[in-house]
């Protein structure tokens, strides 16, 4: 709390009489204490003491002041205070020339106690040892922004945060936010409130003719706001003074431009959801994975967002057996396409007839189609998807919809939107593209996964490697740019700390990446291990991923074609020798291929020290460090 909202939430007026002990002791006293029960209506608990502390800020405390914070009299707190103590949760210390002052037997229970702390004014919200409830809590309306790894969170209350709070009413959102906020905030709830309705004052409907049309809350908003953003392209022609005929090839456009002007739009058309699909998984959902799921149907559209390791693509199956409607699975390649395949043979009940791909290499159409975004946007094919009403679309590894080549994907016609990915991040800051796109995030929260042992919270480290040679420093610093960067990528001295940490785990099963061609064969042979690049021939890298996931293999280089589309659940240890830059995503998607249900997961990343490798191996990490993920850094244990 800030100074001046604490000094409110104190007693109006110091209750002088309890002070004295001689008045307070009536059947009304502590009354509104929630604490108290109907056989000691001023009963004191070890948290209602744990709460003056904090109230008081000040590690002892005195009858006086347990009296005069909850409301009780002196005589009252006193003999609960001696109940606690008899008890063993509170000592007492007598002090000379002083009141007898009281503590807790156990302080490290008042340190990891939950604290709340609201800045109103930068809407933000710090919590240190927050509960499973008040974290899911806050999800519904907030974004966690950060987490020092040590159990404090910052959460940011964004607008786009309001806009997509899953609630049917102000009143319901308002309820949850005074739920779990410690102090009453009149500016931030207006806040809210003006959000809220900005999020209410467009809708597109399907007119009773047929058509899209967009209908505004007011002739004003419509007039002033919608008509003065969208050209005639996008709103063929006014219907009424509230009401606009949408083009409807362009409904995608009208969404992002009246987004960006601040003005989310509800999608309430008539969608046709295509051709039933009879469908049942066989395969049991986690308790969050089932939340997904309902959350997702409750909205039609939405991202889940889970860590790598998590089951995105089980839950998937679990909103496909949902909407039980004809499915586009969209997808960046072949491989990934093969995987889907694999899986929705192996955890549903439709046959290998009733599921297609269709892409380069294949031409299947069928009620479950999977597709790559490339060929789905092609001209050539588009018409193809175009035409098929589909009941759900899903889009995989969904933060490359706002890229040109996958945009057009986004406009086929589909009841339900359904994003994949564990880093909806994007270096040219366009993720609310992909909110706007397919819909609001769900499963933020992984540090709730790590907690529950669902996935394995990974340890990383970043590791600051020497120079090779003072001729290669020297090298190093008379070139520039992108040399400069490779420079200091291709450092040799990596490969001794590669060995060093393969010869330290020797029983994990080891990734090795690389941004480099030449850097990865120059390891890979080094280290006599196969490399796999984009120039490794299909067999050959299908070979090589198929002895590493079985157990033939326990090491691998792999350059930048591993960062998508490559399934290596079974990896324990991730070592990351050069990246592209500071790409968040990139170090994020590498991480996870060492994210599991289960035992250690370790991730190094190596920085050549003095270059600008050691910041964009920290901004590497960075949506890690945000999701609550400990990041250490030191030396290399191989300095010469």
């Amino acid at each position: 709390m800030t100074g001046s909202d604490e000094s409110e939430t104190t007693a109006d007026a110091p209750d002088v009489a309890a002070e004295s002990g001689t008045a307070g002791d009536g059947p009304e006293s502590g009354a509104d204490d929630p604490d108290a029960t109907d056989d000691d209506p001023e009963g004191v608990t070890l948290d209602a003491f744990h709460d003056v502390l904090e109230e008081t800020s000040r590690p002892v405390v005195t009858a006086s002041e347990v009296a005069r914070t909850l409301g009780r009299s002196q005589a009252a707190a006193a003999d609960a205070l001696d109940e606690l103590a008899g008890a063993g949760d509170v000592e007492r210390l007598d002090v000379e020339a002083d009141p007898v002052v009281w503590f807790p037997s156990d302080w490290a229970a008042v340190a990891e106690r939950e604290r709340v702390t609201l800045f109103p004014e930068r809407r933000e919200v710090v919590v240190d040892s927050p509960t499973q409830f008040t974290r899911a809590q806050l999800s519904q309306f907030a974004h966690l922004a950060d987490a020092n790894g040590s159990g404090g969170y910052v959460y940011e209350i964004r607008r786009e945060d309001v806009w997509q709070a899953p609630y049917d009413s102000l009143d319901d959102l308002l309820g949850t936010v005074r739920q779990v906020l410690p102090e009453s905030a009149p500016g931030l709830e207006e806040w809210i409130e003006d959000q809220w309705k900005r999020a209410h004052q467009f809708v597109l409907r399907t007119h009773e003719d047929g058509y899209t049309v967009l209908e505004a809350a007011s002739d004003d908003l419509m007039g002033n706001v919608a008509r003065q953003r969208l050209d005639d392209g996008q709103l063929r022609a006014p219907v009424e003074d509230d009401l606009s005929w949408v083009a409807e090839e362009r409904v995608a456009e009208v969404k992002r431009l009246l987004y960006e002007a601040g003005y989310p739009v509800q999608d309430e058309r008539d969608l046709e959801e295509g051709d039933d699909l009879d469908i049942d998984l066989n395969v049991d959902l986690r308790g969050y994975q089932r939340e997904w799921v309902r959350e997702f149907t409750d909205v039609k559209s939405g991202v889940l967002v889970g860590p790598p390791g998590s089951g995105k693509t089980v839950a998937a199956l679990g909103v496909l057996e949902a909407v039980g409607g004809e499915t586009l699975i969209l997808v960046p390649n072949r491989e990934l396409a093969t995987q889907w395949r694999d899986e929705i043979l192996a955890r549903t009940t439709l046959s290998a007839d009733q599921v297609g791909e269709y892409h380069g290499g294949k031409k299947e159409v069928r009620p479950v189609t999977i597709a790559t975004y490339q060929t789905a946007g092609m001209d050539r094919h588009r018409q193809l998807f175009d035409e098929r009403r589909w009941g759900l679309i899903v889009y995989d590894e969904v933060h490359h919809v706002p890229a040109t080549v996958y945009r057009r994907s986004a406009d086929l016609q589909t009841k339900h939107r359904l994003g994949l990915s564990a880093t909806p991040i994007r270096e040219d800051d366009r993720e609310k593209d992909i909110f706007t796109l397919i819909g609001p995030p769900i499963g933020t929260d992984w540090d709730a996964l790590f907690d529950a042992g669902f996935v394995q919270e990974p340890e990383v480290e970043i590791r600051y490697v020497p120079w090779d040679s003072d001729e290669r420093q020297e090298e190093h610093a008379s070139t520039s740019g992108h040399d400069r960067r490779q420079v200091a990528a291709t450092n040799p001295a990596k490969l001794r700390e590669v060995r060093h940490l393969l010869a330290t785990h020797r029983d994990a099963k080891a990734l090795i990446f690389v941004e480099y061609i030449d850097h990865g064969d120059a390891l890979a042979e080094a280290l006599s291990v196969p490399f796999l690049s984009g120039e490794t021939r299909h067999a050959r890298r299908e070979k090589l991923l198929s002895e590493f996931r079985h157990g033939h293999r326990d090491v691998l280089v792999v350059s930048r074609v591993g960062d998508e589309g490559i399934d290596l659940p079974d990896a324990d240890l991730v070592v990351i020798a050069s990246g592209l830059g500071g790409s968040r995503r990139q170090g994020a998607q590498r991480a996870g291929r060492a994210m599991r249900p289960a035992g250690n997961a370790l991730v190094y990343v190596l920085a050549t020290r003095g270059t600008t490798e050691e910041d964009h191996a920290r901004r590497q990490l960075q949506h890690l460090s945000a999701k609550g993920i400990r990041v250490r850094e030191r030396d290399a244990e191989t300095v010469e």
